[in-house]
């Protein structure tokens, strides 16, 4: 299938792709991004269900449909030798797509397949769903405020569940308190804030760790009893083993999460439109201005996505 692309977006991930710094270097002649959005305007024989004027979003991994993790599903558009989305049209077989959300225009649509999908994930699990979904007696804690956290935010807050939020800007805070959180603290002058959050709340059923592993120690002393810590960050790593004691002894567990699977993706699209999420975003520019969007992804400044979009698409 061809599809004429509207927007995409950028990840972390995205700047150690660009950087070198990614398990397989990519070639210099790489079409880069693995988030985007746009509409089919061509399709090949072997193209069901799909049809010219679809709206559709990326899938990020190669063969994995449903369940656990495939062994051989690469490394995702726009890394390796598999080109991404950040071009005018994209050819991309038919299960590297899932439906848009209906809710959604293209340009917050190009925000899900990695940090959306990575996030729900994180609360769900993969499929088929084993833990129970989270309610109003949970406390969720979500680590940071990049893309993933913010994703994880609002769909634990979809759920019913309470949501605490770390981060070292006070304005971010500002701005989790103004999403709704229950409540935060500043890792930055609060040193042992998984300890503070652990009596404030009793402990969080789920500590969302999009930070790293340099943050594990205080996401277990934050974690409730018999709690999961979804881990899958890459910006902070540890230099030492984490406090495995501490997570024994609170029968808790570390989950990693590897984005997800496209039928996963499917179910996320349906929750957005039933919950009306709206994905947050940062800023949206033009292709022609596509280095900014790199500079302000490599920054600490944004909250929210960052956005490319096509100027040619409509």
């Amino acid at each position: 299938m061809r599809i004429k692309v509207h927007a995409t977006s950028l990840n972390f991930r995205d700047i150690l792709v660009a950087d070198r710094m990614y398990p397989v270097p990519a070639g210099a002649d790489l079409v880069p991004l693995s988030d985007g959005a746009g509409v089919i305007d061509a399709v090949g024989p072997g193209a069901t269900p799909w049809s010219v004027g679809d709206r559709v979003v990326s899938v990020y991994f190669s063969g994995w449909g449903d369940g656990p993790p495939a062994p051989s599903m690469g490394l995702g558009l726009g890394s390796g030798s598999e080109n991404g989305m950040l071009a005018e049209y994209v050819l991309l077989p038919a299960d590297r797509v899932v439906r848009a959300p209906d809710s959604l225009s293209l340009t917050e649509a190009a925000t899900l397949p990695c940090a959306a999908l990575t996030a729900w994930s994180a609360v769900r699990g993969n499929r088929p769903y084993r833990a129970r979904p989270l309610n109003a007696e949970d406390t969720v804690l979500v680590l940071g405020t990049s893309g993933v956290s913010l994703f994880a935010l609002q769909l634990a807050k979809a759920s019913g569940a309470q949501v605490w939020a770390t981060s070292s800007s006070e304005s971010k805070l500002e701005r989790l308190r103004q999403l709704g959180v229950a409540g935060t603290v500043n890792y930055r002058t609060t040193p042992r804030w998984g300890e503070q959050i652990f009596a404030r709340t009793g402990g969080a059923q789920l500590v969302v760790n999009a930070a790293g592993s340099g943050s594990m120690d205080q996401a277990i002393a934050a974690v409730a009893f018999d709690g999961d810590i979804a881990f899958m960050g890459l910006f902070d790593q540890a230099g030492a083993v984490p406090d495995l004691m501490t997570l024994m002894g609170k029968a808790a567990s570390i989950r990693g999460v590897a984005v997800g699977s496209r039928a996963a993706f499917r179910d996320l699209a349906d929750t957005i439109d039933e919950y009306a999420i709206e994905p947050i975003i940062d800023r949206v520019v033009p292709f022609d201005e596509a280095p900014e969007a790199y500079r302000v992804q490599s920054s600490s400044t944004q909250f929210g996505k960052v956005v490319i979009e096509m100027v040619a698409a409509t």
